[in-house]
């Protein structure tokens, strides 16, 4: 049964019965007036303290790049296993020897966020950046027929499938009233106040997934934005923080704390959860970053040839490679890189994951402080 249309608050907003007979939401300006209890505030503080200490890597860790660079990945993997995509890791580092659907949406956030990131350089936050990371992020993938990059002219609704607007678990605003909310979204991002930043963004993606505008990839498009604004207002200088991991490990709660803040007006509880996802998981980023750090530079340092070091390097950027990859990306020959896989594979750095030809070669440690948290059970 869908959850009573009638909320026990108006505190973020009401539902209206629209001509045809359903009953949409219409959402209240932000921000809503808070409370903060000792939990909430001890949550803020602990999160923003996590958070600092997850940007500060920025200047002591070399090759944080590197971890970047996978880390993107990896969230996209788990914003995309949220709604159901199944691919590992592995077949996002491999894209060369699998293809599929779920891995080409995997992609496209990568691209995404990549796109996006250089558009942010040029844009504000606004609704042109929304549009435009929702056709990086549409582009060529499951709903890519759905109007990427526009936000909808029809009504959409969250709900069971076989669900009607009437028996919908949730029918966001009308399309009429989607340019104009986002505006509203869009002028809070940029108001001037003295809501803290991790609160603020805690109510920015709770909001744009109550409007949910687009008709397909609300839900990844709006765990995008929260790293977007992390680096937007310069609490991180690099995309480091991502929540997908929590959300997905705690999805049924993620779910029901937004219904909560619908149904009745429950901000608190949403936030509190909220700073508790952007705890753990700057927790989580940094002891990843760190461990990496720590791992590469000891087994860099057990390296004595020029090639054996440019093929090491490569094995930081994509775990998993072959003798004819590496060929062609160190520009060398088939016998030659053989032997600096031969090197690295007796120093045991590497190990020889196939049988079949080409070998497949692993990069294992590294992979698995990767992996750890992306098992698609999870949730």
């Amino acid at each position: 049964m869908p959850p009573s249309k009638k909320p026990e608050s108006t505190r973020a907003g009401r539902f209206v019965t629209q001509l045809q007979g359903y009953k949409a939401f219409q959402p209240s300006p932000l921000p809503p007036a808070l409370k903060q209890d000792e939990e909430m505030t001890d949550l803020l503080n602990r999160a923003t303290h996590a958070v600092g200490k997850l940007s500060g890597l920025s200047s002591i860790i070399p090759n944080l790049d590197l971890f970047v660079y996978l880390y993107v990945r990896k969230e996209a993997l788990l914003s995309s296993q949220i709604e159901g995509t199944q691919c590992s890791l592995e077949d996002i580092l491999n894209t060369k020897t699998t293809s599929s659907q779920d891995i080409e949406e995997v992609s496209s956030y990568i691209n995404a966020m990549n796109q996006g990131l250089t558009r942010l350089a040029e844009l504000p936050m606004s609704a042109r950046l929304i549009k435009d990371l929702h056709t990086y992020l549409m582009h060529g993938v499951r709903g890519s027929n759905k109007t990427p990059g526009e936000f909808r002219r029809s009504q959409n609704w969250i709900g069971r499938p076989g669900s009607t607007l009437t028996t919908a678990a949730f029918v966001p605003p009308p399309p009429e009233d989607v340019a104009r909310l986002i505006v509203e979204l869009e002028q809070f991002i940029h108001g001037h106040d003295k809501i803290p930043l991790l609160i603020k963004i805690a109510l920015i993606h709770a909001q744009f997934e109550t409007i949910h505008p687009f008709l397909d990839g609300n839900g990844r498009l709006g765990r995008l934005l929260i790293t977007f604004l992390l680096v937007y207002w310069q609490v991180l200088e690099t995309p480091l923080l991502y929540t997908s991991y929590y959300f997905k490990a705690h999805r049924t709660e993620y779910y029901t704390r937004l219904m909560d803040i619908r149904l009745h007006g429950n901000w608190e509880a949403w936030i509190t959860f909220f700073l508790r996802a952007v705890l753990e998981s700057a927790e989580m980023s940094a002891q990843s970053a760190i461990e990496i750090h720590k791992l590469i530079t000891t087994d860099r340092a057990r390296i004595h040839t020029p090639l054996a070091l440019r093929t090491y390097d490569l094995f930081c950027r994509e775990p998993t490679l072959t003798n004819p990859i590496l060929v062609m990306k160190l520009k060398s020959s088939k016998p030659t890189v053989q032997r600096a896989l031969n090197y690295l594979q007796n120093l045991g750095i590497i190990q020889k994951t196939s049988t079949k030809r080409p070998h497949r070669y692993t990069y294992q440690p590294y992979l698995d402080v990767l992996t750890r948290d992306t098992l698609t059970q999870i949730g």
